[in-house]
């Protein structure tokens, strides 16, 4: 799994992208991502261990604590994804602008269309 897939794979569930909304603001134990999540430290601890392999956290070692902290880098992948497909958009819009502004300018009516009318007889 290449470390993209790994980054939105970790960002699509709901409680991960919690946690990492959290230590953008700062480190945090175990223990209080647990509260504020509410579930179990053993579950916030699997989350966490999702997070990190796909680069997106990073545990510190301070003597018996282990604070988890966010790796902005760790989201590079994500944002060069995003900046290439909005530029790919943004293309993809003008390009259609241009071809409107090439069309003969009308009255708002539609195309005539030869297909007979099924309700009128």
């Amino acid at each position: 799994m290449s470390s993209i897939d790994r980054a939105f794979a970790a960002l699509s569930d709901p409680t991960r992208r919690m946690i990492l909304a959290r230590l953008a603001e700062g480190e945090a134990q175990v223990g209080a991502l647990a509260d504020l999540a509410g579930i179990s430290q053993p579950a916030v601890s699997r989350h966490l261990k999702v997070l990190e392999q796909a680069g997106l956290i990073e545990t510190r070692v301070a003597a018996q604590s282990r604070p988890r902290r966010l790796r902005a880098e760790g989201l590079a992948p994500v944002r060069g994804w995003l900046a290439e497909t909005q530029a790919r958009f943004e293309r993809n819009y003008q390009a259609l602008d241009a071809l409107l502004a090439e069309l003969p300018p009308g009255d708002g009516a539609p195309p005539n269309d030869p297909t007979p009318d099924p309700g009128k007889d």
